[in-house]
Parts: C-alpha cells; structure tokens; sequence
C-alpha cells in the first residue's frame, strides 16, 4: 500500500471512471520505460542506478499545493511543476550527496537535466537558480506538507536504487546533462500514454509498483516503435560493386566512434556504398539504428522510395520514419505507417508519425538534414533530437550544400556532440572543400576525445575515416561518358536556339537557371519557338508540384519515356533532388559545384541509353555568362543573366566562369577536385578591381554569418542548463536567407471557397494548396483582405496560429490573385 501521505499527490488528472494517477506512481512508470531504454547501453550498474533514479526524480514538483489545485479544480501555476522539482531537489542535495557521493558540480546539471523534460532547463542564473527570495516563495506556496513528502520520496527511491553512485566530474556532468535530458524527454513520453500506463489507485507501495509496471513496458515500447530491430548479415544489394562500393566494403574500422566521408562523383553509387559501410558499422556495434540526412524535402521523399525495399533487407522488421515539415503529404510514408509489426516489410507505429521530433527516435529515419541540426541549436526538445541520433549513425548526404558558414559550423557542432554522445557518421559528397572536409574531421575528432586532425590529400575519389584508414587509390579509368565539355553562350536568344536545334535532332534538353521568373521566361523563349517545353520550380502548389515533378521523372528519369524532342526549364531543383538525365543542358552561370551537380545530370544513366543511342555527339556544358576577360565594371553578370544575377556572391561566378572556360572541360573523375579548390579553396585567384567591393562584400557577409551560427549553436560543454534554452524553431533557424512566407490558394466553387488542390476541405488539402515566395515582394502587393466573409468562412475551424501566419488567396478563372500576381496551373506562381 501506498504511504497514504504520497498518495494525496495526483500525477495526472483523473477520467470519469478511473482513479488519479499517484505522481509516485507516474515517477515510477518514467523510470521503468528509461530503465528499458537504457537495457542495450553498456553501463555499469552504478552508473544505470543512478541514471533510472534521476529519471524517477523528473516529477518531484508534482507533489506540490498548486500542482493538485491545478489538477483537481483547474486553478493556474504561478511556476511549472518541473520548475519546484528542481526546488524539492536542491533543499535535499545534502540527502542526495550522502548517499550517492560526489560533489554537487556532478549533481545540478543532472537535476536540470531532469527537471526541464517539458523542451527547456529551469531558468537559469548565477548558481543555477532563481533568486534566493523567488525559490524561497516557490517552496512557501507548495506547502510544508508537500516538502516532507518529497523529502520522503526521495529516500524511498534511493531504497530502489541503492547502488546509485555519482561518480561525475563537472565536466562529465554537463556533457551528459543533454543525453540525460533527452532520455527523460522519451521516457515521460512513452509513461504519459494513458493506454499503456492506465491509472491506478494507491494500492502498492513504490519497490511493488516499479515491479508491477516493469511488466507493462514491453507492450508500450513496442506499439510505440522503440524495442529496436536485429541487424541483418546477408549483402544487401546483388549487382556488381562499383570501386566505391568496393572500398566501402573493405576499408578497416576503427575502434570507438568513426566518421568516414565518401567524396565520388555524382552517379557513382554513393548512397549504396554508404548504406553497404553503414551496415558493417551497425555490426560492428557503432549504432543502433540510421538516420539519413538530405537537403531539401523532395531529396527525402526520393531517398524514402529509394531505402524503403533496401532497410527491410538491413534489419529485421525496422520502423521507418520520413522526418521533414511534408511527411504526412508522402503516400510512401503513409503507406508504411501502421503496418503490423510482425509484417516482413519495413513499419512505422503511428505514435513516432505523429511527431517530427519523435520521428528521430525509429530505427531507421529519413528527412531534412534541417531537424537532425535542430539538436544542436537552443531549440524546444532539441535534447530529444539528441538522444534520438545518439544511437544512430549520422549518414549526411550532399554535404556539399552546407558548405555555406551558417549551415557548415551547425553540421561541426552536430557532429562533434554526435561523437561526444558515441555515435558515428558517413558524409557523402561529390564536391567538397579541402578545408570544410578538414574542419569536420576536426570537430568529430574533438567531440571522440581525440586530437583535432590535417588532412589535406586532395586525391580523389577518396573514402576517408577520420583518424584511421583511406582508400584513394581506385582501379577505375575516365567516367564512361568522358569529360564534360564546357562552352559558353552569352544570350538567352542564343541558348534558345541553341536549345531548339538539339530538340529538332531528337535530344532531351535542359536549362537550369537560378531564378524562378528566369525560369518562367526561358520557357516563353522556347514556346516561341516551336519547343514544347516544361516548367520545374519551387513556386508551385505542393499539389501541382508533386504533378510537375512526377511528369519529369517519367519524361526524363532512368526509365523515362517520350523524352525525344522536349526541353525541361528548371531552377535549382533539378540539382540534387531528382533522378534525372538529358542529352543537351544550358546552365546559368553559378559557383563550381552546382555546376557540377548539374552537370552530373547530363548523360547520367549510360546504361540505359548508351553514348550511340543519343541524338547528340556528346556531354556538352553550355553556360549562359559573360566573357570573364572583360569585365568592365561591377554590373558584368547582370549584362546576361537578369533576376538570376543576384542569386550567388558574384565574386564565385567570377572565378568560375574564369577557370571553367580556361580549362573548357569537367574531366570526371579526376579534374573535379582542382575545379572545386580554385573556387572554393583556401587558395583562390584575385577578382578583377571592379569586383572587389563585391569580394569585400561576400568576406563580410561570411564572417557575419559564421558569427551568428557561433551564437546559435548551443555551448555544449556549459551542459544543457546553461544553454538549452528551449527556444521556438523559428527564433533559431537551420538555415538563412531571404525570408518566405507562405499563400494558401483557394477556388471558388458555388461560390464557396475550396483549397485549391480540391478535396473536402482538410487540413491536408489546405496544406497542399499552399506555396510560399519571398515575404519581402508579397508585401509590396495587396493581397486579400483576410477579413472578408468568405475567408472567414472557409478558416473558421483552423487553429488561430495558422490563421496569422498563412493568407488565404483566392484565384480568379484567369489565374490573377491581386495586382501583381497570379497562379497558373502551367507557369506557377508569377508577379506580374
């Protein structure tokens, strides 16, 4: 029976025809699913005591006068009830240290850790406390009664766990402070589901009670997702192994954390060599599980149809998450979601869907690279996305787009808490920086407890592990396709033409250029005449994007058909995020390595239509620039290119345009590594005297922004108190730049306004009616009025935060919206 003192203290607040939940017994249901998780750690028992005893202590604040005020007749906290655990926790550190020994350097930045399992630390001040007068008040208002009783909770749990010892320097402390935090994020989680931990009346005592619900853990744990999935042995894929492949299968593992980076070129079979490496880590005991990082959402999407065959053969029955803002959009994921899990094919339970911050917790997660960032910024529940990767190996794929300072010194801090927490990484990448492949080399190094590391070999194609062994020599002769001519054309006219001709002769073609209203230009230039040309960007509807992006996969993907003859316009997208190949391409000028990336789209799948079978002699790289030898004044780039211009520092359009059309070839392999270095390396040619503002302006620009992600990225050795923070998302973004704001197009139908993408009218409709574009041209326009009855009617059941933060814009049968804009179906939308 429970102490009938404890037993006055609810946890949670009572159905109609269940008992209130003991908080004891809710403390204990925590720390029974944390002991469960904590089972494939290797610890020693001293350390798994002490760390299930902090875990049951998260809740000490629930025994508390305004806590079952608030439960039992709905009346306001003056503070959070995790605020006063941290209270009952510090008046008895002299109890605490007795028995677990240590000092309390070791043991406040457990006790916040613990306390601040609602996304934040308690707030912190000199000491790690409120004022002296403010935690005096706290105490005061929760009774003396409550301060006895959790008093003695505390030394009944010490009963349970009494090998509990706290054996932690400060240091140690405040690294594991964010682990710990993460732990009991997902352990009060899991308790809180009343379905798995039903209420129950006061009727055993604590040690009886923790055996009793011990016994419920399992169930729980496996209809949320979280008992883990054995690892499969058998190879996964059964074609020949290309030289990548090869070395991944092959290059000899280091002890402890590792971090290997793949850099090949595009096409090379990257993603099945890191899956093939990632297997041998994962049976090595380097991770639990795998969370593949992309850039954008639609390079998740396509990874999540490509792995979702290739995960079932890596682990035995493995949940699988799509961890990105669209999930619930992608029919794929849906698909997976709510699979018995007892099915051969890969499952995921509708409790880690629910979430994007639980999706981290599967086996296997698929998403934006953005919300594997988000655990190192001071973000709500950022402690969750660690614990949730701390068991993973990090698999971040095109590294190369985070080569910017923001995003670059976010992915260091990612990766060196990732290794300080034992995990491991693969980075992939076609076209990286010796200097940004040495900085994270570096940085994972320092977070394993290593010295930093030098690396500048610049052989490529290379398989690097950080700090032990490397392959770089490969038996592999030229690309198949040859070297990429380049040549440069200096009017749209001409690309036009250009363009044309090569689909008179049958070619697919190509032209990606760096804005979208270039974009919807381009493709007016070749209707005019007599192409039939499509249109890829990012200002379509999510609906009619899914539409447009799935036409070109069939027209111009690996099977494609009916490609002969038609000429796809598109911007930036077609860089990473679909699997496409043509004949003939024009790109805009932009920096070295989205060339590169776009240049790998050009004759990519020889397989299925070898060098005889195109209509083309060969690879060609038209670039849409101006002569880089005659630059007569700061302008020279908006002399070709028009909104396009403004896309990229013109200092690296400059020194591209001048070693590309010098060295009039991309030789693949072997050529890339001296391209990408005299553009983005340490050692790069001066611009000519009337760029140099703009150099001094792109010096400043990345200094400021390095200086700002230095502010961002949480301080991890001040350990989760100091500097978690638990800010919204928004306040601390992964990345920068222009910011978008998001329309929700809608059509009138019997004059009642219905989501563009048709359907009922569901959040899921709406969601995929909208399309964002940049907040600063949307406010020179008058958009409409948000107050009008039919707006009013159509949002009345959204939620009041989505009704200030998206504008409802009604379409007319013309496309216009207001003065300024208008959407169509074909060109997306335009301001006029």
């Amino acid at each position: 029976m429970l102490n009938p003192a404890l037993s006055r203290w609810p946890g949670k607040s009572p159905s109609t025809n269940s008992p209130a939940h003991p908080a004891v017994y809710h403390m204990l249901d925590v720390a029974a699913v944390a002991d469960a998780l904590l089972a494939p750690y290797e610890l020693t028992r001293a350390r798994r005591n002490l760390l299930c005893l902090m875990v049951a202590l998260h809740d000490l604040g629930k025994i508390g006068a305004e806590f079952r005020a608030m439960i039992q007749h709905g009346q306001p906290q003056s503070r959070r009830h995790w605020e006063l655990t941290e209270v009952w926790l510090i008046r008895n550190e002299k109890l605490l240290l007795e028995r677990l020994g240590g000092t309390r350097h070791g043991l406040r930045p457990l006790i916040a850790a613990v306390a601040g399992h609602h996304g934040r630390p308690p707030s912190a001040s000199e000491g790690g406390l409120g004022t002296v007068d403010d935690f005096e008040a706290m105490a005061r208002r929760a009774g003396p009664e409550a301060e006895q009783d959790a008093t003695t909770v505390i030394l009944n749990f010490l009963e349970i766990w009494p090998e509990a010892r706290l054996d932690l320097s400060s240091v140690d402390a405040k690294r594991l402070s964010w682990w710990l935090s993460g732990l009991t994020v997902v352990a009060d989680w899991v308790a809180s589901n009343p379905e798995w931990f039903p209420p129950r009346g006061p009727d055993l005592g604590p040690l009886q009670y923790l055996e009793f619900t011990q016994q419920q853990v399992p169930q729980a744990l496996a209809e949320a997702g979280l008992t883990g999935a054995a690892v499969r042995a058998e190879p996964l894929f059964n074609f020949a192994l290309r030289p990548m492949q090869e070395a991944a299968s092959q290059v000899s593992l280091p002890d402890g954390p590792m971090l290997a980076i793949l850099e090949d070129e595009t096409g090379s079979g990257k993603t099945e060599a890191a899956l093939i490496l990632a297997q041998r880590m994962l049976l090595a005991r380097k991770g639990r599980g795998l969370y593949v990082a992309l850039p954008t959402m639609a390079t998740a999407d396509a990874m999540f149809a490509r792995a979702e065959k290739v995960i079932g053969c890596l682990f035995q029955h493995p949940s699988l998450t799509l961890a990105h803002g669209r999930s619930g959009l992608s029919e794929q994921f849906r698909e997976v979601v709510g699979r018995e899990r007892a099915s051969d094919d890969v499952t995921c339970a509708p409790w880690l869907a629910d979430s994007r911050r639980r999706a981290l917790l599967a086996d296997v997660g698929i998403g934006t690279v953005d919300q594997a960032l988000l655990a190192v910024l001071p973000t709500k529940f950022s402690t969750l996305r660690q614990w949730g990767l701390s068991s993973k190996i990090l698999i971040v794929d095109e590294v190369h787009e985070l080569g910017n300072p923001y995003m670059a010194r976010q992915l260091e801090a990612l990766l060196r808490l990732h290794a300080m927490q034992g995990g491991s990484a693969i980075l992939l990448t076609a076209t990286l920086p010796l200097k940004q492949r040495e900085r994270l080399m570096s940085a994972f190094e320092v977070g394993a407890g290593r010295a930093p590391l030098s690396d500048p070999d610049p052989a490529y194609p290379s398989l690097v592990v950080a700090g032990g062994a490397a392959v770089k020599e490969f038996a592999v002769g030229p690309s198949p396709k040859g070297s990429v001519a380049v040549k440069r054309i200096d009017s749209t006219e001409a690309v036009a033409d250009l363009l044309a001709e090569a689909a008179r002769q049958g070619a697919a073609g190509v032209w990606v250029r760096n804005a979208v209203d270039d974009a919807i230009a381009g493709v007016a230039l070749l209707q005019a005449r007599g192409v039939e040309a499509e249109l890829l960007h990012a200002r379509f509807t999510l609906c009619d994007r899914k539409v447009v992006e799935a036409r070109a996969l069939g027209r111009f993907g690996k099977d494609g058909e009916g490609r002969a003859g038609r000429v796809l316009v598109a911007t930036q997208v077609v860089e990473a995020s679909l699997d496409l190949d043509f004949d003939a391409m024009v790109s805009d000028l932009a920096p070295m390595a989205a060339l590169v990336q776009r240049a790998g789209r050009l004759w990519r799948h020889l397989d299925r239509r070898p060098r005889e079978a195109r209509p083309v002699a060969g690879p060609v790289l038209h670039v849409l620039s101006p002569d880089p030898g005659e630059v007569a004044g700061p302008q020279w780039l908006h002399k070709v290119l028009a909104s396009g211009a403004w896309v990229y520092p013109v200092p690296d359009q400059w020194r591209t345009a001048d070693v590309l059309f010098r060295a009039g070839e991309i030789v693949v392999p072997g050529g890339l590594r001296d391209l990408i270095e005299a553009v983005h390396g340490d050692q790069v040619r001066a611009v000519p005297e009337v760029l140099q503002r703009a150099e001094d302006q792109r010096i400043g620009a990345s200094y400021a922004e390095d200086a700002l992600a230095r502010h961002n990225v949480v301080e991890i050795d001040q350990g989760y108190r100091e500097a978690g923070r638990g800010m919204d998302d928004r306040e601390y973004p992964t990345r920068l730049g222009g910011e978008t704001r998001p329309i929700v197009l809608a059509r009138r139908i019997d004059d009642v306004l219905r989501p563009w993408a048709g359907g009922k009218g569901s959040a899921e409709d709406w969601m995929l009616s909208e399309v964002a574009a940049q907040a600063t041209r949307l406010a020179k326009l008058r958009l409409p009025d948000q107050r009008t009855a039919e707006i009013v009617a159509a949002t009345w059941d959204w939620p009041e935060w989505k009704r200030e933060s998206v504008t409802v814009c009604p379409v007319g049968d013309d496309g216009t919206i207001c003065e300024g804009l208008r959407y169509r179906v074909k060109t997306g939308l335009e301001f006029l």
